[in-house]
């Protein structure tokens, strides 16, 4: 296995014992002992995070909406508040899955493992979802077999939902990565490449809004 996992908590004896259970289930952890927010370089080496909420330094949620801007790894969070509030906030800025404490070690590897397998088939440069092929090779995009002709930069915003299906994605990390500052010099251009991507690709792959937040590509249960 092999994979490397970030965890940022403060409380040293629950944070010693989720090492020592990563360890022992093939992960490779590395313990942050505060907050920080997290560089695209410093992501760039993780499989997942596992994020505190309650942290001495920068609080979670505000490493989580940084974080969201510039990478796409899966985050778990790992916290005591229990409001549903607090969970939906963190589900909309794009955590992957929420766990209150006190919780058991058996349920949080086999968490950090659901996190881990592919939400979506992906051979190399091709994604399936639902009605969904995405090709990037040639480049060529598919709805029910039909193909679509999509322009460079809405072919970059479906690529980037495409890769983390039912999770939101944030405007600032699809501005970044969709859009041309020389031609989309307006606020409204995120919006306008979103209008025209769900006229072409149809009613059987959804792009929805996320209010405050930017979009995500609905994954069929």
């Amino acid at each position: 296995m092999n994979e490397r996992v970030l965890l940022v908590e403060d409380d040293p004896e629950l944070g010693a014992a989720v090492v020592a259970r990563l360890r022992s289930a093939g992960f490779v952890p590395t313990w942050w002992r505060e907050g920080r927010y997290i560089e695209e370089e410093d992501a760039r080496p993780f499989a997942l995070v596992i994020l505190d909420l309650m942290l001495p330094g920068v609080e979670g949620i505000k490493i989580l909406r940084e974080l969201r801007a510039r990478s796409e790894v899966p985050v778990l969070i790992l916290s005591a508040r229990n409001d549903t509030r607090d969970k939906v906030l963190a589900l909309r800025l794009g955590a992957d899955d929420y766990m209150t404490k006190p919780f058991w070690p058996e349920e949080l590897i086999e968490r950090v493992r659901a996190r881990l397998r592919r939400p979506v088939l992906q051979r190399g440069d091709v994604i399936e979802l639902g009605a969904l092929h995405l090709d990037l090779s040639r480049p060529e995009v598919r709805v029910d077999g039909r193909p679509v002709t999509l322009t460079r930069a809405e072919l970059a915003f479906l690529t980037v939902l495409a890769r983390r299906p039912g999770q939101a994605v944030t405007r600032a990390s699809l501005a970044e990565r969709v859009l041309d500052p020389e031609r989309d010099a307006t606020p409204r251009a995120l919006d306008v490449h979103a209008s025209r991507l769900r006229r072409k690709l149809g009613a059987s792959v959804t792009i929805e809004t996320v209010w405050g937040i930017g979009y995500r590509l609905k994954r069929d249960e």
